[in-house]
């Protein structure tokens, strides 16, 4: 059994590491030989010179992304198969409480791989994101968010560590249904805390400034009766010349965030547009049907766990002794393996949520142009990728395709004459 599980682990391993190089081979490949042609919408939108930019950008930034992976994933193998044995058998030799050894255990594993990503960040932002003019952030901002991020981190995951292996200590026959319970009320709280406590350490975040944009934008609100803590605008700015906006918190929380970038780029018509598609996820309850999938598939992972963590060929198959903590880790690697094979479903779920809220700006707004003309703009701003492959696209895509969610949005403009005429 402890080679079946051995050999189960690494096939899925192997499987995901040798997939993923195939999908980046090929999107690559396809951008490479596609990159040329500048498709039919975005004729006098953007010349060669952006087109050969963007690729150049894709490229760039999906080989960095494999690297970081690949060392991520040789990371991994060293822990596993030349740490883990021994780290565990010193912890237990500590004769500390369980719950602190731990701490100890995952606070290392979370430094180690802190560590390695923090050259990979760097390069990020300070070589590659700065050779295409995006990246504004200064080394003083960089360090700042990195302490506030390491800090935020390290509180999280001492509650999370503690309470979950407090439940497995003096509960130990039912403690996957209570830290379900913990579990699930600690991401209500986080969802419905983000936008008002933690996001605000590292952005300001202020009202609308522009009086006639917000009367607009509150028309647009009071059209499907949206309350929300307000429209913000945020200072990305002064990291980044990205655009963006978002949808954030639940309940009296809720916000929705333009970035000051799409701001100063946009015009009011496509602001509004994007705003609308933002509400379109309030509308359509994409943030609730999220959660309401997320708990009940976590009680059943729990109690899955619940089920293998004491099984000691689990233990056996990598010569490390029977702790608790030990086999969270364990369980979390076969998982997160198991788990990328799922990724299409998710991509899936989300591309339609993207096109369920483009219907709803293109209702509220009373045309698709101007939205269009947006993801257009957006596009050429954020050096996208025109031409991703259709299979790289099912696995990985939260959004539709640019060419296809603009053809999309352009049948409803059709539709919309049809019914005028």
């Amino acid at each position: 059994m402890e080679k079946a599980l051995l050999l189960l682990f690494l096939i899925l391993f192997a499987g995901r590491f040798i997939w993923r190089y195939i999908l980046q081979h090929i999107n690559i490949r396809h951008l490479k030989n596609r990159g040329k042609e500048i498709p039919r919408v975005f004729q006098g939108i953007i010349d060669q010179s952006t087109l050969s930019k963007m690729v150049d950008y894709t490229v760039e930034n999906s080989r960095l992304g494999s690297k970081e992976n690949l060392v991520d994933d040789i990371i991994a193998l060293a822990v596993l198969f030349l740490l883990l044995p021994s780290f565990v058998s010193a912890l237990v030799g500590l004769k500390i409480h369980f719950i602190w050894q731990a701490l100890i255990f995952f606070g290392v594993f979370a430094a180690i791989g802190g560590i390695v990503g923090i050259p990979f960040d760097l390069y990020d932002n300070f070589v590659l994101e700065r050779k295409y003019g995006f990246s504004t952030i200064t080394w003083r901002i960089w360090i700042t968010d990195l302490i506030k991020s390491l800090i935020i981190s390290a509180i999280l995951m001492i509650i999370m560590v503690s309470a979950f292996m407090s439940f497995i200590h003096y509960l130990p026959r039912s403690w996957w249904f209570w830290a379900w319970i913990f579990f699930t009320l600690l991401e209500i709280v986080l969802l419905w805390l983000y936008s008002v406590l933690i996001a605000p350490l590292f952005n300001k975040y202020e009202p609308i400034k522009d009086e006639q944009l917000k009367e607009k934008i509150n028309a647009l609100m009071e059209k499907v009766g949206l309350k929300t803590k307000g429209v913000f605008q945020v200072d990305e700015g002064k990291r980044s010349k990205h655009t963006n906006a978002y949808f954030t918190g639940i309940g009296k929380t809720k916000r929705i965030v333009l970035y000051d970038t799409l701001l100063a780029s946009h015009s009011t018509d496509e602001i509004l547009a994007v705003l609308a598609h933002e509400i379109g996820h309030w509308k359509k309850k994409h943030i609730l049907k999220q959660l309401m999938f997320m708990i009940p598939a976590s009680l059943v992972l729990l109690y899955f766990v619940y089920l293998i963590l004491s099984w000691p060929p689990l233990y056996a198959a990598f010569g490390v002794q029977v702790t608790v903590y030990a086999g969270l880790f364990l369980v979390s690697l076969y998982l997160s393996s198991a788990g990328f094979f799922l990724s299409p479903i998710g991509a899936a779920i989300m591309r339609r949520y993207e096109r369920e809220a483009d219907r709803v700006a293109c209702e509220l707004t009373g045309t698709s142009a101007p939205m269009i003309d947006a993801l257009k703009r957006l596009a050429k701003d954020n050096l996208a990728n025109l031409h991703p492959h259709p299979l790289y696209v099912w696995f990985y895509y939260s959004h539709p395709p640019l060419l296809e969610r603009i053809e999309y949005l352009q049948t409803m403009n059709y539709a919309k004459v049809d019914e005028e005429s």
